[in-house]
This record gives structure tokens, C-alpha cells and sequence, in this order.
């Protein structure tokens, strides 16, 4: 189980363009990684356009944004242009980046059980340890949280 101040696991994931994106691409940079379970869905459009929203404040302190969920490049594609995402959606089909992070399993959605990603957040410093995990997460407030912990 990942904690605070550990080493962020890399990872090698393909973009909503068929781009090949490494976590370690942004050492130097801070980093908000964020799982969710899937694409247009309530939950996850609220908390995608809690970031799209705050997403010119992010860029002005230079932190790069990334999702991550197990839905497809063209899933990623519709989802980001029927919003106007401006961050990176990352695809996680084989859930290689969930098990590495701890997000990914058996997840109870009202009355039903599905395989995927818990909604958790991690907040990667420059040199690529991990600042802040979210485990809970306010959809609407979000990225407001996630700001404010990288201000601390």
C-alpha cells in the first residue's frame, strides 16, 4: 500500500490521442493523478469538470493534470471533447496502473458490484514522491482540495 513520501510507481499509458505518456516525463514538475471509475458518468464528469474548471490555475503553478481510468483511448476522445477536458486522460485497460497505485478492484456502485478504479487522488512532488493521497474525494470541490494541498 502506497503512502505519503514514497517513490510515485512509474508508468508507460496511452493518451485519449494514442500518445505514449511516462509518469516520469514530468520529473521536475508536480504532478496530480487522479483514478476514477469511468468516463460520462455523473460522478465522474463532476469531478472532471471540477479540474477543467480550476485547470488555468494548475497550469499557472505549473502542475500537470493526468486521469486515469480503465476506458479506452476513443472512450477518453468523447469524454474530453463533450466536456472540453484540457488535461491528459490516460487509458488503463489492463489496470497496470491502478494495481501499482492501489486504486483498482471490486467496488460496490449502489446495488451492484463492478472491477474498477476507486476514486483516489495522488499529489506527485517534483522529484517524484508521492505529497498527498485523497482517498475521499468531494466531486465538486476537487480540484480546490487538491490545490489547496499543494499550497501547504
Amino acid at each position: 500500500m502506497l503512502k505519503e513520501g514514497d517513490l510515485a510507481p512509474d508508468f508507460t499509458a496511452r493518451d485519449a490521442n494514442g500518445n505514449e505518456i511516462k509518469l516520469s516525463d514530468f520529473r521536475g514538475k508536480r504532478v496530480v493523478l487522479y483514478f476514477y471509475p469511468k468516463d460520462d458518468t455523473p460522478g465522474c464528469t463532476k469531478e472532471a469538470c471540477s479540474f477543467r474548471d480550476a485547470y488555468a490555475r494548475f497550469e499557472e503553478r505549473g502542475i500537470k493534470v493526468l486521469g486515469v481510468s480503465l476506458d479506452t483511448e476513443e472512450s477518453h476522445r468523447q469524454f474530453a471533447s463533450k466536456y472540453n477536458l484540457p488535461f491528459t486522460l490516460l487509458s488503463d485497460p489492463d489496470h497496470r496502473i491502478g494495481d501499482a497505485y492501489g486504486t483498482y478492484g471490486k467496488h460496490v456502485f449502489g446495488d451492484k458490484e463492478y472491477w474498477t478504479n476507486a476514486r483516489k487522488t495522488f499529489l506527485i512532488d517534483e522529484e517524484g514522491r508521492i505529497k498527498k493521497i485523497f482517498d475521499k474525494v468531494d466531486v465538486e470541490r476537487h480540484a480546490d482540495e487538491v490545490l489547496e494541498a499543494f499550497e501547504r
